[in-house]
């Protein structure tokens, strides 16, 4: 995938030749977070219903995913539908964002063009020519732009400052601390692209990241070094 604008020839009459346009990630990070709050949600809702339904023998009133009673019962009353609490959600939410991320971010790396860098490791000398790969050449595949900053304290922490974090460029602006917490779970998902392609590149690391200022962010990636 390239961010180069397509110059003539188009090669339209190639039936191999494929285009696709670079917004296309820019929607799908924008609907990602909102996705992944109604899929946990449903979820949760069915698997509520399931064990609603085991209590009671299949008798009963069960409150369903959109909060209507199921038949069966004999005083008509539905139930109040049960719903996460809002650590709950963030955490399902968090896990099922970083591991789609994770599969991304691995995904990236295995193929072309960046399928070279896995094939290649050696020619990596340390952990820190690694990063410094992801700083670069990953994050301007995936978020047109370089990391701004890059530190380390030599002993497996690395902290990556993107002053102007592509996914945040685009979203309405609203001031006061109630902006950098709506925009945190949009960082879920990146965290996992990083964390998969370390993993690719044979790095176990943790990554978090968060925003105290807009369109800023702040990525800390922890190694993990490898037990004897």
């Amino acid at each position: 995938m390239s961010f180069d604008p397509v110059m003539p020839p188009y090669n339209s009459s190639d039936p191999t030749a494929r285009f696709l346009s670079s917004s296309c990630l820019d929607f799908l990070l924008i609907e990602l977070v909102p996705m992944a709050y109604r899929v946990t949600n449903e979820l949760e809702a069915v698997a509520r219903e399931q064990e609603l339904l085991q209590e009671g023998g299949g008798g009963g009133n069960v409150t369903g995913p959109e909060g209507t009673a199921a038949a069966g019962g004999t005083n008509g009353a539905a139930e109040a539908p049960v719903v996460m609490d809002e650590q709950e959600e963030r955490e399902a939410v968090f896990w099922r964002l970083e591991k789609i991320g994770y599969r991304v971010g691995q995904g990236l790396v295995e193929r072309p063009p960046m399928d070279r860098f896995s094939r290649d490791r050696p020619r990596f000398n340390d952990t820190l020519d690694v990063i410094k790969f992801l700083c670069k050449d990953l994050w301007t595949l995936v978020f047109r732009k370089q990391v701004d900053n890059l530190k380390t304290n030599h002993r497996g922490v690395y902290v990556l400052t993107d002053n102007s974090f592509r996914p945040f460029s685009r979203m309405s602006a609203e001031v006061g601390s109630q902006a950098v917490i709506r925009a945190q779970p949009f960082l879920w998902f990146p965290c996992g692209i990083v964390r998969g392609a370390l993993a690719a590149l044979g790095i176990t690391a943790t990554v978090h990241a968060e925003t105290t200022e807009l369109p800023g962010a702040v990525f800390q990636i922890k190694t993990v070094s490898s037990k004897p």
